[in-house]
């Protein structure tokens, strides 16, 4: 004969906590986050089918003297830049699945999620010695590079002791990082835009426009987490 267990005030408050503070509460993003992520998916893909482009057909006589200088840049450095932007792809495209429903527990998305991730940020580290915007832009990479593998051994750490929900925020926290890069972009276009009256070069605004992105993308995933923290404290 089984005994039914009475729910206590604690299990009842554990359980609202789960809710609010655990797993569940991380999969259920602002509008804001959601057009964000989207965004930086479409153009962390543009950004490499671009690229590879450049790098398999001849220079384009009619392109911009910066971007066309700058294409040549990559091209004697082919070898590094495809390893780089393939596995870039790679775990960008891998990304949407892990935050569906129906395929975010999948075991094998999330083991794929950290050595995709570690060949990213070495191939990032090698790709820094030739960095376009010299020291500024490379203490951007070897800065935010680190916090992305900080959070991956964070996640990684907290899979394997089987605490999920702080596997997700720090997996969140890296997401956000390498994100960062598609971030850039947009600012490297204002850059880009601007440059007849400012008369910047990719080698002068691309390092501004490293700090600018992926500063952006780990203070809004901060905050926003935080925010979460703050709500499971109130809630317990």
């Amino acid at each position: 004969m089984t005994v039914p267990i009475k729910a206590t005030p604690h299990s009842a408050t554990t359980k609202a906590a789960d809710r609010i503070g655990g797993s569940s509460s991380l999969t259920r993003f602002p509008l804001p986050l959601k057009i964000g992520f989207w965004l930086c998916i479409v153009i962390a893909i543009a950004v490499v089918i671009r690229r590879i482009i450049a790098l398999t057909t001849p220079p384009n006589p009619h392109s911009p003297a910066q971007l066309a200088a700058l294409d040549a840049w990559f091209a004697t450095h082919a070898g590094l830049t495809y390893i780089h932007i393939l596995c870039a792809l790679a775990f960008v495209l891998l990304l949407p699945f892990l935050f569906w429903s129906r395929t975010r527990n999948s075991l094998v998305l999330q083991h794929a999620f950290f050595p995709i991730g570690i060949i990213v940020a070495v191939t990032a580290y090698a790709m820094s010695a030739y960095a376009v915007g010299g020291w500024i832009e490379r203490s951007a990479v070897l800065f935010f590079n680190t916090l992305f593998l900080f959070a991956l051994y964070r996640a990684w750490s907290f899979s394997r002791s089987g605490n999920q929900p702080q596997n997700q925020r720090w997996m969140l926290r890296a997401v956000a990082i390498l994100l960062g890069i598609a971030t850039t972009r947009p600012v490297m276009g204002i850059f880009f835009a601007t440059a007849p009256l400012t008369h910047l070069t990719p080698q002068q605004f691309f390092g501004i426009a490293f700090w600018i992105g992926f500063s952006v993308n780990t203070l809004v995933m901060e905050l926003w987490l935080r925010r979460q923290n703050r709500v499971h404290e109130f809630a317990t």
